[in-house]
């Protein structure tokens, strides 16, 4: 179906979305940080992204916010156990296809991924 790669700095949170994914037939890599991501060549080859909005020294936002000043079109669904009014609007405005709060349904997750692919 596609590659998706997962940010999250919460190992089992990470390991839980991308064994989701893989039940449903994509292809995942996941990185514990911006920077991990950024330093990798997924980039290149995802079809959409799943970015914790709380990381470390680079948030999920702001990792988005450089990967659209870089020219990516990429869909992104962003995720939060921290959830506010203020995140919320920032997640909006970086650009997502969705903004769910954890725990999240997983169905929720999948639709917003094949929302993201279908409207690139």
């Amino acid at each position: 179906m596609g590659l998706v790669a997962v940010v999250d700095d919460d190992a089992s949170m990470r390991t839980s979305i991308e064994r989701l994914l893989q039940a449903r037939n994509y292809t995942t890599v996941a990185f514990g940080s911006a920077e991990e991501l950024l330093g990798s060549k997924a980039i290149d080859a995802a079809m959409g992204l799943v970015l914790d909005v709380h990381l470390g020294a680079v948030s999920g936002i702001e990792l988005r916010r450089r990967l659209s000043a870089a020219g990516s079109t990429l869909p992104v669904v962003f995720i939060t156990a921290f959830d506010d009014e203020k995140t919320r609007d920032a997640a909006v405005k970086a650009g997502c296809v969705d903004y769910l709060r954890k725990p999240f349904d997983a169905s929720r997750l999948i639709e917003a991924l094949e929302r993201g692919r279908s409207d690139g």
